[in-house]
């Protein structure tokens, strides 16, 4: 199977060394291993890459991002463990993104939570077998208390161009993108 691609900001050091120790604690092995917060998913990103140069483009001219991090919660669809994140210049850059790749793909399909809802957050944990998200949850709840009161904002000033070679990957930084300065 071909590799796959999405767009990131990563979070600052201090709290991407907190959530490696809280996944190293849970033994939790999952495409999320690298922590991110998709700014765009993988559809779209053909293995061709020929929509890199466009994208790079329109990173380059939006401003960066004020970026909130927040506490632990549980999608709704059970799916993930995640420390919510929030950011409407994130989203607005996202919106941004989907339309020049629009304008280069008129077929393109993007995932359905793609758009002006996109709900921004921070994997902790994917649901997989042998993973108990809610008492996961209890844990993260302990162990990111202090975001629940008082959330981590930080000023994103790169996007990260992440690769997954293929099932049972996970996404791995391949480029930062510069945002205008």
């Amino acid at each position: 199977m071909a590799p796959s691609f999405l767009l990131a900001v990563l979070p600052p050091p201090e709290l991407e060394a907190r959530i490696q120790s809280f996944r190293t604690a849970h033994h939790l092995k999952d495409a999320a291993a690298v922590p991110h917060i998709t700014v765009k998913a993988r559809s779209g990103l053909l293995p061709e890459l020929d929509w890199q140069e466009k994208l790079r483009e329109v990173v380059a001219r939006h401003a960066p991002l004020p970026i909130s991090i927040g506490g632990p919660h549980l999608f709704g669809n059970g799916t993930a463990l995640y420390l919510e994140a929030a950011s409407a210049e994130a989203v607005r850059l996202h919106l941004t993104l989907l339309d020049a790749l629009r304008e280069m793909q008129q077929s393109t399909r993007f995932f359905g939570y793609e758009g002006p809802g996109l709900q921004l957050h921070l994997s902790l944990a994917l649901n997989r077998r042998g993973v108990e998200l809610p008492s996961l949850l209890t844990a993260a709840q302990a162990e990111f208390a202090d975001l629940e009161g008082k959330p981590l904002a930080f000023m994103a000033h790169t996007v990260t161009l992440m690769r997954k070679p293929g099932p049972g990957g996970f996404y791995a930084p391949l480029e930062e993108w510069p945002l205008l300065d």
